[in-house]
């Protein structure tokens, strides 16, 4: 798979191919075992998620920053014929961790069902072409393939995004699927089996509105992985510092200033708001409705470094990042503005530095 520079996402697998190809090297040379139709021993998988140095000076950077335990478990389930279930609240990278696993292990992250309230049981199963359908009658030719019968007929790794905003009926569709690694046809007489390196990453969590939750039938059939929030304000921080980067080279946004100061001030809000609770343990506080997830904060200062570069003087300051967190903690207006008054009133005004942050948020 190809891509060209002016392509603003590429997938992980063409991003990052040098440093599959040098893990793949790296298998090949130490005789490490590789699970059929992969393209890396789960050893190999696990380091290009968590980042290493190579013995031949390759840099692996990290995709992932979380215990090493979470996702040893995780590709130790896809090197079963389990399948995973990646859940948490929203923003603890579990879309971000299914692509790269996918592009680690088959090499193609592209095999996705992106899960909504519209989404029917023809994009897990199949479809038609219905102009062959209706000229020539039901035959293979006609058949539509889902990323799912694909996957299977490959031996690929399959994802599904947010698995609980499928409606019920529709999520069930998979319990065959999964259980009996077979996919019936049943207007052909025939059925597609699942070859080996087959499996499937789903992604879900409990916090959006419009989720419908898993049946038990179909909750027995993934191993599941809670992928927790960041320990504590330093790896959030560096986190988003990390991602801001990347972003901001993918975006082509112009050079700015040092952004840390804003950077931690944003993710100590969003970490306070939370939990309800002011580092200093001392204050309790209203929990907004929203998320205010790691994403979030991601967004807000990308959105901040936009504004600061082309309309600001090229340093990150407290009024580029105002407006975006205002945006992220006042969903509803009736509940999450008093929440955020009082914290405006309660902690900001009277933290020592933060005055610039409390004027800009009272404008916004």
């Amino acid at each position: 798979m190809t891509t060209t520079p002016d392509v603003l996402r590429p997938h992980a697998e063409v991003q990052y191919a040098h440093e599959l190809a040098a893990l793949a090297a790296l298998d090949r040379e130490q005789g490490r075992d590789v699970p059929e139709r992969w393209r890396l021993s789960p050893w190999a998988v696990v380091t290009y998620v968590l980042g290493a140095t190579l013995p031949d000076g390759t840099v692996v950077t990290p995709k992932y920053v979380g215990r090493r335990r979470l996702v040893e478990m995780a590709v130790a389930t896809l090197a079963t014929d389990r399948a995973l279930l990646l859940l948490g609240v929203p923003g603890t990278a579990k879309t971000w961790l299914s692509e790269h696993l996918a592009a680690a292990i088959s090499g193609d992250s592209t095999l996705l069902v992106q899960g909504t309230a519209g989404t029917s049981e023809d994009h897990l199963r199949y479809g038609w072409n219905y102009a062959r359908l209706l000229a020539e009658g039901p035959s293979e030719a006609a058949l539509v393939p889902s990323p799912v019968y694909r996957a299977m007929q490959r031996g690929a790794v399959v994802r599904v995004e947010e698995l609980t905003r499928l409606p019920s009926d529709v999520q069930d569709a998979l319990v065959t699927v999964l259980s009996e690694k077979t996919l019936p046809v049943p207007e052909l007489a025939t059925e597609v089996q699942a070859v080996a390196g087959f499996n499937l990453i789903a992604t879900a969590n409990d916090r959006d509105r419009g989720v419908n939750d898993l049946s038990a039938a179909l909750r027995r059939r993934f191993n599941t992985v809670v992928l927790p929030l960041p320990d504590d304000v330093e790896e959030e921080v560096a986190i988003v510092r990390r991602r801001v980067a990347e972003m901001g080279a993918a975006l082509r946004l112009p050079a700015v200033g040092a952004a840390d100061e804003e950077i931690r001030r944003v993710v100590t809000v969003f970490r306070e708001l939370r939990a309800g609770l002011s580092l200093d343990g001392r204050t309790a506080l209203k929990v907004p409705s929203g998320s205010l997830s790691t994403a979030e904060a991601i967004s807000v200062v990308t959105h901040g470094l936009a504004l600061a570069a082309h309309f600001g003087d090229g340093t990150l300051g407290a009024a580029d990042v105002a407006s975006g967190v205002v945006g992220a903690v006042v969903k509803d207006p009736a509940h999450d503005a008093v929440a955020w008054n009082e914290y405006l009133e309660v902690v900001v005004r009277d933290r020592p530095g933060w005055d610039a942050f409390y004027s800009a948020c009272r404008e916004s």
